[in-house]
């Protein structure tokens, strides 16, 4: 199944056609249609699967269709976790990184990979721990 394909799958179980898909996302006419022969920039890839509620991956290769998305929550708890990493690295004298005193951007850098990692972990574990009566087909 191509891109295009599962883009069609998923409109179609929504009830929604292609033209009208991508004038809700302000996309160009036959842009989808486009797909089967070119790969949609990232931006664009990236609308449709929050649209759907689905992986980019899923998208490009259709696997992990039914990834378990961070609440408002997990993502109030991250943000706290780095915030308070932040202020501890910022507060500490002699700070190091790569041989040199860290500068902002380095920190900003650090926490930014943390986060991404914490994301990841959170949605990982998400999917191996929720009981199956909690996922949404």
């Amino acid at each position: 199944m191509t891109l295009k394909d599962r883009v069609k799958t998923l409109a179609q179980e929504r009830g929604i056609s292609l033209p009208a898909l991508e004038s809700e996302l302000g996309f160009g006419n036959s842009t989808i249609v486009k797909w089967d022969k070119s790969t949609p920039n990232a931006d664009k890839l990236n609308a449709v699967a929050k649209y759907f509620g689905v992986t980019m991956d899923y998208l490009l290769n259709g696997e992990n269709k039914d990834s378990l998305p961070l609440t408002t929550k997990d993502e109030r708890d991250i943000e706290k976790i780095i915030n308070q990493t932040k202020e501890q690295l910022l507060s500490q004298e002699g700070l190091m990184f790569d041989g040199d005193p860290a500068s902002p951007e380095a920190v900003e850098s650090i926490l930014a990979a943390m986060q991404i990692g914490m994301e990841m972990a959170k949605k990982k574990n998400k999917e191996k721990y929720t009981p199956k009566k909690y996922k949404k087909d």
